[in-house]
């Protein structure tokens, strides 16, 4: 990092204060202070605190993170309810986001470069590593990413080798390069490109809207937990995936592989399952089923392969699972916002969230992508108010999702039709489309 910018540092609390200034400049509604924009720029920026009290207060951080996460959830639940969705000009133009958006990703770059991965990160390598030489995968701890991470990983591995060999001579005089330390940075690199990229597309192809694109990927550069967490590729990853399961949500096939795929990442994405069988309803579940489905089996396969008995495959698939968390205990030994109370307290906590699912998959009975995008984003959020592993402090779970709901307009068009409707719209005769307001009105042509 000293050859590239010498004496380069800044602390967390400085890169608050820099993005608080610049996510204002701008992103912020001055012409109409009292707006959802505003509210929603408000609170995105006022959660990043309760990251920054958990070295010096955990406590106060732990209640803080919780708190904003609370109403993070009921910001999403009633999100439907906000019919009028006037389209909000940035304060730079999408010249001016477009070179932020590069020049903020090259510091990313080079932050994850230049600092050690997280050990997580790194134990996924490992696991991607043994997957390739087909060796059984044995670890003193559970794996924090489940076979996803390292199936997607393993492209990474040969690569990161490859350098390594090849930079041997270089570094020779200097400490070795390891090439787990390397594959894991890379990881991380592309998590974060994918989410950038995917949150570019929703904007230009489902909103029709370059410049909301561009501003979702710089919003989600500048905010605090993303520099926080830059190389935490575990945490980036099932979110990155759903990113890209909204992006391909036209075709059933693709979005079941992506689900699929951030399933097998991280155990939360399981909790949204039912939301999407309702979304898909009579046209395409079936193909949703069945390529999530296949996508299961890859997985299992993968895990089949690094495992020497049976013994070993019951190890990796029900024994890497803390069933503490699903028992309620164990929370005291965790640090986190449910350290301080009981475990029991957390089972009507649970019992609200399953019922919230059930409320957000059954109602309302025809949803369009505008409800997909906030029921999807309440039920990951509202998983953290229970998940005793310090739950609210895993932003990144959610921060993409959260920020197509926050730019999304009206989305009345986007209601996945079923086989009977596309029918009837064969029949009818050609009709022109016009945007007024966000609403799609037709006319049907004479």
């Amino acid at each position: 990092m000293n050859h590239i910018l010498p004496d380069y540092y800044v602390s967390e609390a400085t890169w608050f204060y820099l993005s608080l200034l610049l996510s204002l400049a701008v992103f912020f509604r001055f012409d109409r202070i009292f707006s959802l924009r505003n509210l929603d720029l408000v609170m995105l920026l006022s959660i990043s605190p309760g990251l920054l009290f958990l070295s010096d207060r955990p406590v106060l951080g732990n209640i803080w993170l919780f708190a904003g996460t609370g109403l993070f959830v009921i910001r999403m639940c009633v999100d439907c309810f906000f019919q009028r969705r006037p389209r909000g000009e940035q304060n730079l133009n999408s010249f001016g986001m477009a070179f932020l958006c590069i020049s903020i990703f090259a510091f990313f770059i080079v932050r994850v470069f230049t600092e050690n991965p997280a050990p997580e990160t790194i134990q996924t390598v490992k696991q991607a590593d043994s997957l390739l030489s087909m060796q059984d995968s044995k670890q003193q701890t559970p794996p924090e990413a489940g076979p996803t991470a390292r199936l997607l990983a393993a492209p990474v591995v040969p690569l990161s080798n490859a350098v390594v060999q090849g930079s041997a001579p270089v570094t020779s005089a200097s400490a070795p390069l390891d090439h787990s330390t390397l594959a894991a940075r890379i990881m991380a690199i592309l998590a974060h490109a994918f989410v950038i990229v995917g949150l570019f597309i929703i904007g230009k192809v489902h909103f029709s809207d370059t410049q909301v694109g561009l501003a979702m990927a710089l919003l989600y550069l500048l905010l605090p937990c993303t520099a926080y967490d830059v190389s935490k590729a575990n945490h980036v990853l099932p979110a990155a995936l759903l990113v890209w399961a909204f992006v391909t949500y036209k075709q059933p096939v693709l979005s079941g592989i992506f689900m699929g795929l951030a399933c097998g990442a991280m155990f939360f994405p399981v909790f949204l399952l039912p939301l999407w069988a309702s979304f898909y309803r009579k046209n395409g579940l079936k193909r949703f089923v069945l390529s999530g489905s296949v996508v299961g089996a890859v997985l299992l396969g993968s895990l089949i392969l690094t495992s020497v008995d049976r013994f070993s495959f019951t190890q990796q698939t029900i024994g890497s699972i803390d069933w503490s968390v699903i028992k309620f205990q164990g929370g005291q030994q965790i640090p986190g916002f449910w350290s301080a109370y009981d475990s029991a307290y957390r089972i009507p906590v649970f019992v609200v969230f399953v019922l919230l699912i059930v409320c957000l998959t059954i109602w309302p009975r025809r949803k369009n992508l505008g409800h997909l995008m906030s029921h999807t984003t309440a039920i990951i959020i509202a998983t953290l108010l229970w998940y005793p592993q310090q739950g609210s402090v895993y932003l990144l779970w959610y921060l993409p999702m959260l920020l197509m709901v926050v730019f999304r307009p009206r989305l009345l068009h986007t209601t996945q039709s079923t086989d009977v409707d596309r029918n009837q719209q064969a029949n009818e005769k050609p009709v022109s489309r016009f945007q007024d307001s966000g609403n799609i009105v037709r006319h049907t042509s004479q």
